[in-house]
């Protein structure tokens, strides 16, 4: 990619459900990495400077190189084009859904915007471990939300006993069917689970920072990890099967929440290699020209819950070329071609 796209993130879940609790931990959790965050109201946003902003149409600094903004659902795009300005330098955006928004058309409008410097990062649902049964019964269409998830957090899991967190999973999983199923304490889930965290220039990876000075550690952080995720980096040295890599991405298991990194399709575009971008049921592909002098290889890195290393490391061997009679024919790059952005309004999210 010519310019590096900001994944746009979908935070949504019922009032009470811990949407701004993890929110204002993915924020203190920033370090390094800028977010944009667009909320439909300000609620309990735990920066100072957020509790005298309050107005629809304000734009508020938070101090730690994070940008917020108040919006109206139908100033999205409005605001996206503000948050996405070269002098921004934002990293990721964070969409925090009021409690009764419909998800749903968030999604669609992300999907829709005609602003080619964001890219579609999930729809993460929250969701209230404790009241979970009553949630649905005066929600009824929490099913409806649940299935459209990329990512669900079952939040203040340290309020219900194993048995009932078993239980919840085991329903938010069964409406969910692909999207990953955390669970967490505090909202604390892992950044990086969601989108990558720049280290400054000026800082050693793991050394405290300057927001671990100003805030310090949240409320019980050494009680209440992160919620676990695993990432695995793939690399192969032959070119793949475009059939083969797509039926790959197709089938991708149960736990796998984000693909990205390239890969090499050899004499199928001995010209381009393409950059993947997946997260949840979403998928893009983006060729770009070979750098000069570069060594072709595909090289991936998976990242979610529970995955299988050892696994996804034979799945993506067995895409590899198997020498002149696998040679990819003149079709074989339909599959791949499908999820080359054409027009923003013909995005929706993959549903394999």
């Amino acid at each position: 990619m010519t310019t590096q796209q900001i994944p746009v993130v979908v935070l949504a879940g019922f009032l009470g459900a811990g949407k701004t609790t993890l929110l204002n931990h993915l924020l203190r959790s920033a370090r390094g990495t800028r977010i944009g965050v667009m909320v439909n109201d300000f609620g309990d946003i735990g920066i100072d400077a957020m509790t005298v902003a309050g107005q629809v149409g304000s734009t508020v600094s938070l101090g730690n190189g994070c940008l917020c903004c108040a919006v109206d659902a139908s100033e999205l795009d409005e605001y996206l084009e503000v948050l996405t300005r070269p002098e921004s330098r934002l990293d990721v955006i964070v969409i925090e859904a009021s409690g009764l928004a419909e998800p749903q058309e968030l999604v669609r409008m992300v999907l829709a915007s005609e602003n080619e410097r964001i890219v579609y990062g999930g729809l993460v649902q929250v969701v209230d471990a404790a009241e979970f049964r009553a949630t649905r019964e005066r929600h009824p269409e929490t099913d409806r939300h649940l299935t459209i998830a990329d990512l669900v957090v079952v939040n203040k899991a340290d309020r219900v006993s194993a048995a009932e967190l078993s239980a919840v999973r085991e329903t938010v999983g069964g409406l969910a069917g692909k999207a990953v199923v955390v669970d967490a304490s505090h909202g604390r889930v892992d950044p990086e689970l969601l989108f990558d965290r720049v280290v400054p220039e000026d800082e050693i990876e793991g050394q405290m920072s300057i927001e671990d000075i100003l805030y310090g550690p949240e409320d019980e952080a050494h009680a209440h990890p992160h919620a676990a995720y695993e990432t695995v980096s793939l690399t192969a040295s032959t070119p793949l099967h475009p059939r083969r890599l797509m039926a790959f991405l197709d089938a991708r298991p149960e736990g796998l929440y984000r693909i990205k990194g390239f890969v090499d399709l050899g004499a199928a575009d001995p010209v381009n290699r393409y950059a993947v971008h997946a997260v949840g049921r979403f998928l893009r592909f983006y060729p770009e020209p070979w750098p000069a002098g570069e060594e072709r290889l595909t090289q991936l890195v998976l990242i979610g819950s529970g995955v299988d290393a050892a696994g996804l490391r034979k799945e993506l061997a067995a895409c590899e070329q198997n020498g002149p009679q696998d040679a990819p024919d003149e079709h074989s790059m339909w599959g791949v071609l499908r999820y080359v952005r054409q027009s923003r309004t013909d995005e929706e999210p993959d549903e394999s």
